[in-house]
């Protein structure tokens, strides 16, 4: 008796409703808002990046601010029903990154947040996503 064989990986991941990710948005907004964070967007990036249909970024004054943000982000995101994997969330002084499928949550402190100036590289005058071969040539 052989055992069955398993499914192929591919690759993929199964995209959220719509519905579902404007909750887990309004969730995570909610969050942010009762942590005091800054300058909250939301940007829906669907066609513009292939990791994810919607990002949010947000400021933090300090450090400590940031990680109370994130920490309290997970607990709103699993009482919406999304339980993040450990991996999820990954920080550095500056700057926290959650990657919760199809919403990406970015915490900046303000001088990382205008480094790297994302709102600018994903908002709705970015290109679209595509191959980079098809841009027309100078």
């Amino acid at each position: 008796m052989s055992a069955a064989p398993r499914p192929a990986r591919s690759g993929t991941r199964e995209k959220l409703a719509p519905d579902r990710l404007a909750l887990l948005c309004e969730a995570a907004v909610k969050s942010l808002e009762d942590d005091k964070a800054e300058n909250i967007v939301v940007l829906d990036v669907t066609g513009r990046a292939d990791y994810a249909d919607r990002l949010i970024i947000a400021t933090g004054m300090v450090e400590r601010q940031l990680q109370a943000m994130a920490t309290h982000l997970d607990e709103a995101l699993g009482e919406a029903g999304l339980h993040l994997r450990r991996d999820s969330i990954q920080a550095s002084p500056d700057w926290v990154l959650i990657d919760a499928g199809d919403l990406v949550i970015h915490l900046f402190r303000p001088d990382a947040r205008e480094l790297y100036r994302l709102e600018r590289m994903w908002g709705p005058e970015s290109p679209p996503a595509g191959n980079p071969t098809d841009a027309p040539r100078d």
